[in-house]
């Protein structure tokens, strides 16, 4: 990680951009028009910054990362390598015969101070408004957040987390590694949700500790999960229970030890 100062001869920033005191930005990055990066931060080699976005002081955007046009980042940011943020939200519309129409994503993504958003991951921008990453949230790699969603305040995200359109995800919660969130889903402050959950589409999801597909209260997935692992002797129990039965029916002596 680039610890000084100063604008590599071959990064490109439009003559329009506003460059803080002590930036650094690295070989072959590019800042866009009327983009503005606060004092200290850094802009990491092949890092592309689009039009119109703000990054905040002491920001660090890694190596390739690109942030589209009309972003907004805070202070003490950490984007790590290969992160996309402000793409086009997946919105499209049935148009009949003629297929999918797509409906356009002219929104923007704000990401409050303090937040780290880990490589490769992917936050849309909002469709008509915004998406919002809140302060002190930390984002695992390969996560993916759809357009309009609403994240809070102090928020783990763990790895390969999917988040469909519009959720909103409140302050102070916790989703473990490979969860997937239908759209309009809402994980009330204080929620825990574990590792390969599936949350329906508009499930609301209140504070406690929540696991499995459909995603329930962790007590009910242990009672669950063990009534499962109990099938296979039940089965061999009615097997026996069966077998048993016809031998009575045709007079023969039952071999049960009961």
């Amino acid at each position: 990680m680039p610890t000084s100062s100063g604008v590599h001869p071959n990064s490109n920033i439009h003559e329009t951009a506003a460059i803080g005191g002590g930036v650094h930005v690295g070989v072959f990055a590019s800042i866009g028009e009327n983009s503005k990066i606060g004092a200290a931060a850094q802009i990491c080699d092949g890092a592309r910054i689009g039009g119109n976005v703000s990054i905040g002081i002491n920001s660090i955007i890694h190596p390739n990362c690109i942030i589209y046009d009309d972003v907004s980042i805070g202070d003490d940011c950490t984007i790590h390598a290969g992160a996309v943020i402000g793409t086009d939200g997946f919105g499209f519309v049935r148009d009949g015969a003629n297929g999918y129409v797509k409906f356009p994503q002219i929104g923007t993504v704000i990401i409050e101070n303090d937040v780290e958003i880990g490589a490769n991951s992917c936050i849309d921008r909002g469709a008509l408004g915004e998406t919002r990453i809140g302060a002190g949230t930390k984002i695992d790699n390969l996560v993916q957040i759809a357009h309009n969603v609403q994240i809070g305040k102090r928020v783990v995200i763990a790895a390969q987390t999917g988040i469909s359109g519009s959720t909103v995800i409140e302050d102070d919660c916790v989703i473990g590694g490979q969860v997937g969130m239908g759209d309009h889903a809402r994980i009330l402050t204080g929620a825990i949700i574990g590792s390969q959950a599936g949350v329906l589409p508009g499930k609301i999801v209140r504070a406690g500790v929540w696991w499995g597909t459909p995603v329930q209260p962790l007590d009910e997935y242990k009672r669950q999960n063990a009534h499962l692992k109990g099938t296979a002797r039940l089965k061999d129990e009615v097997k026996e229970l069966k077998k048993q039965i016809a031998d009575f029916s045709k007079g023969k002596p039952s071999n049960s030890n009961g």
